[in-house]
């Protein structure tokens, strides 16, 4: 190693270290204080810096004496409503300043605020709403008309209050909470409030069936926001640039706790632009913004402007960051520290690679391995669980083998980031548990994600449980085969999944494009052929315009997977990997006629 590599990895292990350290230190006092919900938080900050910008946006901008104020009159509404601790506020409302404001202030007496993904209708929709029964229901004035889709599958209707829109059907609770003071509540008004008690639900992704309502108490709200703001630095300089949905725990608790705790500012933006993403952060500013799943590949393949280098950022913070994309994002945009990280919101493992190694998800400092260090353990694909041995506990992966990881839960009141609340659905809440894991009693979360770890404890995601499939007695990791397609010239995106083809075991590779060029085919498979084994090429691709995401930049594969490899079931062009001609053909009728009968040896 030369001796500026090494200064550089002097530097990179230091910088590392204060991150850890100034973690530790913001968090460390949280379970001393057990009155203290993030509310209050907000309120002192408010009490020596009001006039500071909390919470910003086109559309409105609070201070944080403002952001008290707002949250304080929500407050006292829910407390007029008659909300008993516990019992649950629906929110469907678009990102803005107000959402936030809105649950703040709802916690702080006892309610429990349900974030509802407002991509939802119909039935996916009232599945949500009836999974946590909410006794009222605040929904803007975009939504009403999505709200009115899922009431028929609602066997118990709560008190909806609209937000923002002239109608007849229900009160206006942006007028009504007017009628309540912002001053700060007395002791005698609000219940005796801890951070063991509940604050939020939010929904998974239901990527493996229908969502579920993950339990959120006070005290991870607090761990997650003060934690992120200790490995960010985060001080009231700042400003963050958020346009992540604000109903997902990143884009609705960490970010902006983690900013405000800091002392600096976030700025809201209803959704994301790849267009107008460099504008908005010159514009207004920005140090620093959060990132999540194909976010960042968006931005890079977008048009270059004169915006690209004309910021001030210090830091991009994520998860998702796929390793092909990661130093041709950081170079084009000059962006100087990535922090990826790794977490999930029902709790059990979380992970931080705070020294920035491309493509490591995270890393655990030897000194506190003891604390919270994951477990990666041998998976059959097959069955869909770890392996055991003989004994019946689970097994150790070596370096750099693929495994489910999984997180030690620990009954330790100091340390929230070992602890799992689970979800409404106590089943639920079973099925993601492993017991007697490496011995008899022992209790672990399982995350349903592969990773790997290298000899120098770096971990790295290798796929989801429910994406990695088994094509030849192969195990084949769609984010690997996803990381070889991308890398040759053209493709923008891919979208790769598995398809079952009759009298065949397992489930073949296809992959869906977005290219910005003509396909040489030829080249391309050449290109999988050297980077790929033989059972993890794409035996099908599909092309299309582009690809879906779902509202956290995760794609969306659950039409894919049902339409197959069939032409008939799309107007998008479908090539074959024939195995006969060793080259890529047009799948028509004929060819699939062939394929479907097993007249071609696959």
């Amino acid at each position: 190693m030369s001796e500026v590599q090494t200064k550089t990895q002097i530097d990179s292990d230091s910088s590392a270290a204060k991150s850890w350290l100034r973690a530790l230190e913001r968090t460390a006092s949280i379970p001393r204080n057990r009155s203290r919900i993030l509310s209050t938080v907000i309120e002192e900050i408010a009490a020596h810096s009001g006039n500071a910008p909390a919470l910003l946006s086109d559309r409105e901008c609070l201070t944080y004496r403002a952001l008290a104020e707002r949250a304080n009159q929500y407050a006292r509404w829910a407390l007029n409503q008659g909300l008993a601790k516990g019992e649950v506020v629906g929110l469907l409302m678009t990102n803005r300043p107000e959402y936030f404001a809105v649950w703040l202030g709802i916690t702080s007496v006892g309610g429990v605020v349900a974030l509802l993904n407002t991509n939802l209708v119909g039935p996916s929709l009232a599945h949500c709403i009836q999974i946590v029964r909410p006794k009222h229901l605040i929904v803007s004035g975009e939504f009403v008309d999505a709200l009115t889709t899922a009431m028929s599958g609602l066997t118990e209707s709560p008190a909806i209050w609209a937000h923002g829109i002239e109608q007849d059907l229900f009160p206006r609770i942006d007028r009504d909470i007017h009628q309540h003071s912002g001053e700060r509540l007395g002791r005698d008004e609000r219940p005796l409030m801890t951070i063991e008690d509940r604050a939020l639900y939010i929904f998974t992704s239901g990527t493996t069936g229908l969502p579920k309502a993950a339990n959120v108490s006070h005290a991870r709200v607090l761990q997650w926001s003060h934690w992120f703001a200790g490995m960010m630095g985060a001080q009231s300089t700042d400003r963050m640039y958020s346009c992540l949905p604000m109903y997902h725990s990143i884009g609705g608790v960490l970010v902006p706790g983690a900013t405000l705790v800091g002392g600096g500012s976030v700025v809201i933006r209803e959704k994301f632009s790849a267009s107008q993403f460099w504008g908005d952060i010159v514009r207004w500013d920005c140090t620093m913004f959060q990132y999540i799943g194909e976010f960042c590949r968006y931005l890079l393949h977008a048009v270059p402007s004169s915006n690209d280098l004309g910021h001030r950022l210090r830091l991009a913070c994520g998860n998702g960051l796929a390793p092909d994309v990661w130093e041709d994002f950081k170079e084009r945009f000059g962006i100087p520290r990535i922090l990826e990280f790794y977490a999930s919101t029902e709790g059990g493992v979380s992970l931080f690679n705070a020294e920035g190694k491309r493509g490591a998800i995270g890393r655990i400092p030897p000194y506190l391995t003891h604390r919270c260090s994951p477990a990666l353990v041998r998976f059959d694909i097959d069955k869909g669980e770890p392996i055991r041995n003989a004994q019946g506990f689970c097994i150790p992966c070596a370096p750099n083998e693929p495994g489910e990881a999984l997180g030690k839960v620990v009954n330790d009141p100091s340390n929230f980031g070992s602890q799992f609340e689970g979800y409404t659905d106590k089943q639920a809440t079973e099925n993601k548990i492993l017991r007697n894991v490496f011995q008899p009693g022992d209790i672990w979360v399982r995350t349903g994600d592969l990773m790997r770890k290298d000899e120098k404890g770096f971990f790295y995601f290798v796929d989801r449980i429910g994406d990695t499939f088994r094509w030849k007695g192969e195990n084949v990791a769609t984010s690997e085969v996803s990381e070889a397609i991308c890398a040759f010239p053209g493709v923008k995106h891919a979208n790769v999944y598995g398809v079952t083809i009759p009298a065949t075991e397992g489930r073949a590779g296809m992959a869906a494009l977005v290219i910005d060029r003509q396909l040489d085919l030829s080249a391309f498979r050449k290109h999988l052929m050297d980077r790929l084994p033989p059972y993890a090429r794409p035996v099908f691709l599909r092309l299309q315009d582009d690809i879906e995401v779902t509202g956290t930049f995760k794609y969306s594969k659950t039409d894919l997977v049902s339409h197959g490899y069939d032409p008939a079931a799309t107007t998008d062009i479908i090539y074959f990997d024939n195995p006969e001609s060793q080259a890529f053909h047009r799948l028509n009728e004929a060819l699939y006629d062939r394929i479907q009968v097993g007249q071609i040896r696959l």
